[in-house]
């Protein structure tokens, strides 16, 4: 009972928490982008500025309003998911953002997935034979994948396998409704995003496993004849996987920030290359929303993360781990 209520508090502080990061997030951005140099609606128009458009602009966003007035505008807007009209293509910015999500959320998953499923085996048979030939070239390998930019890896990726060998296809996110097609398109930006992660999960791995091989349970087991490998499948590996728990809310926030470099080589629609976009055309509301959406996910993603911790370790939700 008094370990429930320990974890639903803590899980409740968590909550609170999320919402005034969020808060405070949303306010930095507020402020940012008010103290754009000269008038706010004339910057975001560029070229397409005229009399009328800047007062609809100006009126439409409550500029001509008192500051308190703007932020509470701004702030239950963008609680309702109200983030006004686009003035380029007159749709509203909330769907702008919503089609290309899903394409950035399937290239973030992927790439963690695929980092996960490589990196741990590495980190294993890293830790396995510690000191040895092998070892060392596993190490070598994971510290040249966390060291090579992501943005080198896409464009070998891109000049090898997409323009030299033809494997697979050069640009987009493929065609709507064909999952063959999709896939194939998410390969080569997957691979490019997940490199340096293979290499950092690998390192993190071997080093939690050998701590947890050192401990004082597992030696006992080996006093007992238990083989090495039993001992490492069926005990050691679940607590050497703690830690990589506590980074997934980091690594997925992290990702879905690199996509940016990846989207653009690849030309793949997403977050990251309608961000990019949107800043060359001084789309403003557009980065707006984008990022608001980046910042929500980040935080959600580690508050679940949080909350798996406390179950996985009841010493977290105790304020003792």
């Amino acid at each position: 009972m008094i370990k429930a209520q320990r974890t639903a508090a803590f899980i409740a502080s968590r909550l609170v928490s999320v919402v005034l990061t969020i808060a405070g997030a949303t306010l930095l951005l507020f402020l940012m982008m008010r103290l754009v140099p000269g008038d706010f609606a004339s910057v975001m128009l560029g070229p397409r500025a005229t009399p009328e458009l800047r007062v609809q602009i100006t009126q439409a966003m409550g500029l001509d309003r008192s500051i308190p007035e703007q932020l509470w505008l701004f702030f239950s807007r963008i609680a309702t998911g109200d983030f006004g009209v686009d003035v380029v293509s007159n749709r509203p910015i909330l769907d702008i953002v919503m089609d290309v999500i899903p394409n950035t959320l399937a290239l973030a998953f992927s790439a963690l997935a695929l980092a996960l499923l490589v990196g741990i085996p590495i980190g294993v048979i890293a830790a396995l034979k510690p000191g040895s030939w092998l070892d060392s070239g596993l190490a070598l390998l994971s510290i040249s994948f966390i060291t090579t930019p992501t943005l080198v890896v896409s464009v070998a990726l891109f000049l090898v396998f997409a323009i030299g060998l033809h494997w697979l296809p050069v640009a987009g996110a493929g065609e709507p409704g064909d999952t063959f097609d999709q896939l194939r398109h998410l390969i080569l930006p997957s691979v490019a995003l997940a490199l340096g992660w293979i290499g950092y999960i690998s390192r993190l791995v071997r080093a939690s496993l050998l701590d947890t091989l050192a401990e004082l349970h597992v030696r006992t087991l080996r006093a007992y004849g238990v083989s090495e490998y039993r001992i490492v499948g069926l005990y050691s590996l679940k607590l050497a996987l703690v830690p990589i728990v506590s980074i997934l809310g980091i690594g997925l926030g992290e990702l879905i920030g690199s996509s940016v470099v990846v989207e653009i080589i690849f030309a793949r629609p997403g977050i990251g290359s309608l961000i990019f976009n949107s800043i060359a055309q001084r789309n403003y509301p557009i980065v707006q929303a984008c990022v608001v959406f980046i910042v929500t996910f980040y935080i959600i993603a580690n508050l679940v993360v949080d909350m798996i911790n406390a179950l996985l370790d009841p010493r977290i939700a105790a304020g003792r781990g």
